[in-house]
């Protein structure tokens, strides 16, 4: 039997689809022949669909085939050609079409299926599901694949396009049994959890968001990333590598392992392991293009792989080893590296601080963090991690904001981006690294404009901050200002001294009992002056 006009697995272009004895073959207008041996075709459903009718075909190892754009006048032919080549029966399922966003949730070997009175609302096909993780108690949040290529040989749909489905959310209330919905499992012997967990835990079983332990070829426990925050045990597996943490569960495949940086921080105690992604790593509405892992440098680990000798040998040569034993982020760099075949980057030796280090501690907006200087690119971790490439740099500014005392000790880096692309500034950068960023510029070929001016008054009050200088530097710093000093000072005084003489008066013990002492005080007061002087020095 042959059909023209069908689109295959929401194909763009349609093609010429033909049942026969030994499969079923499609071939688009101008592609090659897709074929499916009659052994795969497990079953078959007749459904109502985007471009007409749809004869969706579940296989038993190749996942879902969906060939849609048949007329309604085809479901006699293709369920007599089905029933006669590979003795499957064409079921007819109606979708529902109420419109309710609740409904039931029933997995079945292939797809997740969401029905509403009993009707099937929508399916989800376990092979379009990336990750999936607890967004909240009773929610699970679902993400889809946006990449081509996924584990095990599967394909995305060929049909991504501008806009496309990238998560969806479930609220799933109560409390269920465990094993309640799966096969061979009694509800009686299920412990009670929550009902979100358990389509949770089940989802990512049908889904194979985490292969089995007996893959994994090294697990890391209790890593600590600075971005996305938390602790995660890492597993790794042949082509992707997992994180499980308490809340959140990512699967991420090698190939979008775009870039990898191993770098010192200035404070001589922590080592990082920055892991660039294309495309990002999504956690709700937030991205994370960048994963950044912190390590003791003096925290060490002995480490085997879980890999078969002839293995190692055979798909990775000299990249690992069987056993490492070294500093932690050396050993799990060292993994990283063989098994995603990607280069390690490190900080440029062209710059090297005034305190002999790789980068500078500094903040972009109101983030803190530090700035490290590559052979071809700027790089701000942790958060929010900026990689900027000097090829798309138009000029560097440095620059003071403002004149007050950290302002003096501190200044700014503007890095202005080509076409448009807007800019960075770093800010709070130590005065003593200016040289040493100046030079690196210059050798990196990158235009300066310096826009740093002393600024007087900033001096002054950096050097009345000081408290090493002695009492004649100061005078010497407040001789610049001219005669305002001296009158701001004698103002200063004869209200300190009225005050102060005022406030001993009301406030003395012996106020009252001394009246008359007071008084001949005050009669000497009016005709001797040392004696005046006296009486003010004395309170």
């Amino acid at each position: 039997e042959n059909f023209e006009g069908i689109y295959m697995d929401l194909s763009r272009q349609p093609g010429r689809c033909r049942f026969n004895a030994s499969g079923m073959g499609w071939r688009p207008v101008d592609g090659e022949m897709r074929m499916l041996v009659n052994s795969e075709i497990a079953s078959a459903q007749w459904s109502r669909a985007a471009k007409g009718y749809e004869v969706k075909i579940i296989t038993r190892t190749m996942g879902i085939v969906q060939l849609d754009g048949f007329e309604q006048d085809d479901f006699d032919r293709v369920k007599a050609a089905l029933k006669s080549y590979y003795k499957v029966n064409l079921e007819h399922r109606e979708h529902a079409l109420k419109g309710w966003n609740w409904g039931k949730a029933e997995f079945s070997k292939q797809e997740l299926h969401f029905n509403v009175a009993n009707k099937p609302a929508f399916e989800i096909p376990f092979s379009e599901v990336s990750n999936s993780n607890l967004a909240g108690k009773n929610e699970i949040a679902v993400e889809f694949a946006t990449t081509e290529n996924l584990v095990g040989g599967r394909t995305k749909k060929n049909t991504a396009a501008v806009d496309q489905l990238v998560e969806m959310r479930f609220y799933v209330p109560g409390t269920a049994k465990r094993g309640e919905g799966e096969d061979g499992a009694s509800d009686a012997e299920g412990e009670d959890m929550s009902a979100a967990t358990l389509f949770y835990d089940t989802l990512k079983e049908k889904a194979d968001i985490g292969e089995i332990a007996g893959d994994t070829f090294a697990t890391f426990l209790d890593i600590l990333f600075l971005t996305p925050r938390g602790r995660y045990d890492i597993d790794m597996y042949e082509s992707s590598f997992r994180l499980r943490g308490k809340t959140y569960d990512y699967k991420i495949q090698f190939e979008n392992v775009k870039k990898f940086f191993l770098l010192q921080k200035p404070d001589e105690v922590h080592s990082l392991i920055v892991i660039g992604l294309e495309p990002p790593l999504r956690q709700g509405q937030t991205k994370y293009p960048f994963l950044v892992m912190q390590f003791k440098k003096e925290e060490d680990m002995d480490f085997d792989l879980n890999i078969a000798p002839e293995t190692l040998k055979e798909k990775y040569g000299d990249r690992l080893q069987m056993h490492y034993e070294n500093p932690a982020y050396r050993v799990v760099s060292d993994i990283f590296k063989g098994l995603t075949g990607k280069r390690i980057t490190i900080p440029s030796k062209d710059f090297v601080s005034h305190h002999q280090q790789s980068g500078v501690k500094c903040s972009l907006k109101a983030n803190e963090g530090h700035l490290f200087f590559l052979d071809k690119a700027f790089l701000f971790v942790p958060k929010p991690a900026k990689f900027v490439p000097f090829e798309r740099v138009s000029h560097v500014t440095l620059s003071r904001v403002g004149g007050s005392v950290s302002a003096s000790r501190t200044f700014d880096v503007t890095v202005t981006m080509k076409g448009g692309e807007g800019e960075y500034q770093f800010n709070n950068i130590n005065r003593e690294e200016q040289p040493s960023l100046e030079e690196f510029f210059k050798i990196k070929n990158l235009k300066i404009k310096n826009d740093l001016v002393d600024d007087a008054s900033a001096l002054l009050a950096s050097a009345l901050d000081d408290d090493d200088m002695d009492d004649e530097d100061v005078a010497a710093a407040r001789a610049d200002r001219g005669s305002a000093d001296e009158d701001e000072e004698s103002v200063d005084e004869d209200f300190q001294a009225d005050s102060e003489s005022d406030v001993a008066e009301e406030y003395d013990s012996a106020h009252e009992s001394s009246g008359s002492d007071g008084s001949e005080a005050g009669g000497d007061a009016g005709g001797n002056d040392d004696d005046d002087e006296d009486m003010q020095d004395a309170p």
